[in-house]
């Protein structure tokens, strides 16, 4: 069963239900205020615009896709597929970019890829679907899943912005590492996707002047566990029918690529 933000309201009683089950993170959310919701394209045209965006700040990756939404105006995967690189590139792709794009269109093409049958799955499993496809390291994955799909649970333990965010919200020494985030995101489960939201607009509010980060409280402690479900919190889940996993879905590992572009990718950048 996956839990999916589909508008503010959704957003809003998962923060609500997150705080509730994890004490320490009320003074963050009393500095940044109620996040908003972001939400991007599902499918092939969000997946692209995330691939687009990989180790580019936020100002060139938007640049890059407004010329690709002005060349095709709604850029699907068959534009892609047909297009010749040298337009790609003239667009701003890099020849990575521009593979993983081609070989992304061509799998949905040949039905080898079903987006929406990743977006029925539960975060992990989603994410290591959307990982095991060539191009495609776990930032991507994760922001695929959490600003395309809504999924609530999608965790991007890479992302240096929310890695920031938490060193000071939670006082820690030294940035988390990817490995720490993940065991840090464990006390959040079922809402890892609104832990995201909070922590990236309490990184917004630490860089303003003057920002002096408020103690979390002494008296919560971080639960042991994330809540097994949302039932309570007023979040609506979408329950799918599951179907058989389809190898041939998924066939398509690093290995079917030769040129390895995940390094490329290294840690994500801030969001």
């Amino acid at each position: 069963m996956t839990v999916l933000f589909t508008n503010q309201d959704d957003l809003e009683a998962a923060m609500h239900a997150l705080v509730a089950q994890d004490g320490r993170l009320a003074p963050v959310l009393a500095a940044s205020g109620m996040p908003t919701l972001r939400q991007r394209a599902p499918g092939f045209a969000g997946l692209a615009s995330v691939i687009c965006g990989q180790q580019l700040s936020t100002y060139a990756a938007a640049a890059i896709w407004a010329r690709i939404v002005d060349a095709y105006e709604d850029p699907a995967h068959h534009h892609f597929r047909l297009a010749r690189a040298d337009k790609l590139r003239r667009l701003g792709l890099s020849a990575a970019k521009i593979k993983t794009l081609k070989f992304i269109a061509n799998e949905i093409h040949h039905g080898r890829l079903d987006l929406a049958r990743i977006a029925e799955a539960p975060a992990d499993e989603a994410h290591s679907m959307l990982t095991a496809l060539h191009g495609i390291g776990p930032w991507t994955a994760d922001i695929y899943l959490l600003f395309c799909m809504g999924n609530a649970d999608a965790w991007p333990a890479g992302d240096l912005a929310l890695q920031e965010a938490i060193r000071v919200a939670l006082r820690l020494k030294t940035r988390p590492t990817v490995k720490q985030m993940a065991e840090i995101g464990e006390a959040w489960r079922p809402w890892r996707g609104a832990a995201a939201h909070l922590f990236w607009a309490y990184y917004r509010v630490t860089k303003r002047a003057g920002f002096n980060a408020a103690p979390p409280d002494a008296a919560a402690k971080p639960p042991k566990n994330g809540a097994k479900n949302g039932a309570k919190t007023g979040v609506a889940k979408k329950q799918r029918s599951r179907r058989p996993a389809k190898p041939a879905a998924m066939s398509m590992t690093k290995a079917a690529a030769r040129q390895p572009t995940k390094a490329r990718e290294k840690h994500g950048r801030r969001a």
